[in-house]
């Protein structure tokens, strides 16, 4: 997808000067500074913005969305740049706002199960701290993103199977508007009657409504047992059915994760394992000792009927954890298979009963094409993956890698899937979005008319103004 066209001015100097008198160093316009913050993870365009704003409290981001506003120039809030649809690139620069030093933790509410933070502090940091707590928060898309970041894309991951994604586990916001206002969301009740659903309309709106500064989170209990296992199969279709099987038998599996052959060659490769080149199964259980033992029962004679090979067993904390980092470390093993390639990376999500058909026929298409690519997913939810390891300089490649993708989208939105379950929009998927909503996405530029009319909060995302 190439970056829609957006007339770009440069930051006026007036208006970096104000910004320099108010943070002093912490704001720069180095080269090196403002295109590190132009992109992202994936293989979308970088844009560097104009100049990078570190902010510590969010009175300091009411000030700069207020300049510039004042100044007629955009915003786009940064977290740890570990999105995959070029949600941070600056495609008419401005003023790029980094939360990454708005990283304290503000309130634990050890007997409501929940917890408020401000938007920098990362999922890792979080969960170190309530380590001693017996509490954890169990949103995981693998890279360390920051919390106000996974918000601001609705991110997801491993245990949204069994715990949800970021809209189910946010419970309040504290946003700053385009104009300067400060909201909060929603209050700390777990549910409430009382107007919009302002909390759900902020999540996933990629900072193209305003700049999301502080999160309130629900945390659960650390299970009293957990397993996990790997478990190979004889078919990409045997291990799919299992997954199917298992979420219509009502199992409660924490993780349920699905790599195809090409993928775990690339893993254990990188990640130095030794797993059974086949497509594959990666599970992990929780509950009670009982209550896990029942899942591991009932799912162990599901892939058995399937061709399944024995479960390998993850028994220890320090063998679960390198699997699981194994299994985040997917993308980089895929590039690493084929040195000096790029990664397009993207996803789909479907209704489990479509699943199946799903990736039989995208396979298929991987069958037919010359690019090298790896599947993974997290499938208990029909969400799966395509890393496409692409030679950036050679167009063919780039051009086939940009008809499998359409390819896959196009057949998720048939079966009434979704062009992303988990990646987000950015202005990668945009021309996809019109074909899932339709009319619906002239409500959305509505809403974003409404709330942002000069189109400054991270513009060029999500839908064209």
């Amino acid at each position: 997808m190439i970056a829609p066209v957006l007339l770009r001015e440069p930051a006026k100097p007036a208006l970096l000067a104000a910004l320099h008198q108010r943070l002093g160093d912490r704001l720069s316009t180095s080269a090196a500074v403002c295109a590190q913050h132009g992109k992202d993870e994936s293989y979308h365009q970088p844009h560097a913005p104009d100049a990078v704003a570190f902010v510590q409290n969010t009175d300091e981001v009411v000030e700069i969305v207020r300049l510039c506003a004042q100044y007629d120039t955009p915003v786009v809030p940064f977290g740890t740049g570990t999105s995959l649809e070029g949600h941070v690139a600056a495609l008419k620069g401005g003023v790029c706002i980094d939360l990454s030093q708005m990283n304290r933790i503000l309130r634990v509410g050890t007997e409501d199960l929940d917890v408020t933070v401000e938007a920098g502090v990362t999922r890792k940091q979080l969960n170190e701290y309530l380590r001693d707590t017996g509490l954890f928060f169990p949103v995981d898309p693998g890279a360390d993103a920051s919390l106000g970041g996974m918000a601001a894309t609705r991110a997801s991951g491993t245990n949204a199977v069994r715990y949800g994604t970021m809209r189910e586990n946010v419970l309040a916001l504290t946003v700053v508007l385009p104009d300067g206002r400060v909201i909060q969301t929603s209050r700390r009740a777990r549910k409430s009657a009382a107007g919009y659903d302002l909390t759900r309309l902020f999540v996933g709106s990629e900072g193209t409504l305003g700049v999301i500064t502080e999160v309130t989170l629900k945390l659960y209990g650390i299970p009293e047992a957990i397993s996990a296992a790997v478990c190979a199969f004889p078919t990409i279709a045997a291990a799919v059915d299992t997954v199917i099987l298992t979420i219509q038998s009502g199992v409660p599996v924490a993780r349920i994760e699905l790599l195809d052959e090409a993928q775990m060659e690339a893993i254990n490769k990188y990640s130095k394992l030794d797993h059974k080149v086949a497509p594959t199964l990666f599970f992990e259980f929780h509950g009670t000792t009982a209550g896990v033992a029942e899942q591991v029962e009932i799912v162990n004679g599901i892939a058995a009927e399937q061709g399944a090979d024995d479960f390998r067993w993850a028994t220890t904390q320090e063998e679960r954890s390198k699997l699981w980092q194994a299994r985040h470390d997917a993308y980089y093993a895929a590039l690493a298979s084929r040195p000096g390639s790029k990664g397009w990376a993207t996803d789909v999500c479907v209704p489990i009963s479509r699943l199946a058909e799903c990736i039989a026929e995208t396979k298929t298409d991987i069958a037919q094409s010359s690019i090298p690519s790896a599947l993974a997913g997290h499938v208990g939810d029909g969400n799966f993956h395509l890393i496409f390891m692409i030679d950036p300089n050679r167009p063919e490649e780039i051009a086939e890698a940009s008809r499998l993708n359409d390819r896959m989208v196009t057949r998720a939105l048939a079966m009434d899937g979704t062009c992303t379950g988990e990646h987000g929009v950015g202005y990668g998927k945009m021309d996809f979005l019109c074909a899932e909503h339709g009319e619906a996405v002239e409500v959305m530029a509505s809403i974003k008319r409404a709330i942002d009319p000069q189109n400054l909060m991270n513009p060029g995302k999500i839908m064209r103004i």
